[in-house]
C-alpha cells in the first residue's frame, strides 16, 4: 500500500475512533429535568370570614406546593403536605381533633382551595362555624 494511502486510512480510523462517541452522545434524547418526574401539586389556599367564599372577605392566603418538595408561603408546608398525601388528596377526609375545645359561636371562616393536586384540578370550598373550630381541622393543613 502506498504511503499517501495508508495515512488516508490511518487518519480515517484516528477520526473514527476518537469522533465515533461523539456522535452517538449527540444522537441521545436529553434526559428529563428532575421536576418533570413529579404530578404537579401546587395550591392556594384562602381563608376569610363569611357564610361562603362568594360574600366572605379573603383576610390571607398562603400557598402550598408538594412535589418534589415541600415548600411555599404556608406555615407548616412540610406537615401539611405530609396530611393532604395521608388523606390521598381528599379535604374532606381531614378530620377534626377529638380534644378540641371551641365554644358554640357563630362568626363563619371559609377556607378556599384551589390549585392542582397530583396533576388534578382541584377546587375546594368549606365553611367552618367560627376559627377555633377551623383551627381542629388537619391540624396542619386549615392552620395558617
Amino acid at each position: 500500500m502506498p504511503t499517501t494511502a495508508r495515512w488516508a486510512a490511518t487518519l480515517t480510523l484516528t477520526a473514527a475512533t476518537l469522533c465515533g462517541p461523539l456522535t452517538g452522545a449527540a444522537l441521545a434524547a436529553p434526559e428529563p429535568a428532575p421536576s418533570a418526574l413529579y404530578a404537579p401539586s401546587s395550591l392556594v389556599l384562602t381563608v376569610g370570614h363569611g357564610d361562603s367564599a362568594a360574600v366572605a372577605t379573603v383576610e390571607r392566603a398562603v400557598t402550598l406546593s408538594c412535589a418534589p418538595i415541600a415548600s411555599g408561603t404556608h406555615p407548616a408546608s412540610v406537615r401539611a403536605c405530609a396530611e393532604l398525601r395521608a388523606s390521598g388528596g381528599d379535604f374532606d377526609a381531614l378530620t377534626d381533633r377529638r380534644d378540641a375545645l371551641c365554644t358554640r359561636e357563630y362568626d363563619p371562616v371559609v377556607i378556599t382551595v384551589d390549585g392542582v393536586w397530583q396533576g388534578r384540578r382541584v377546587s375546594y370550598e368549606r365553611t367552618f362555624s367560627n376559627e377555633c373550630v377551623k383551627n381542629s381541622y388537619g391540624t396542619a393543613v386549615f392552620t395558617f
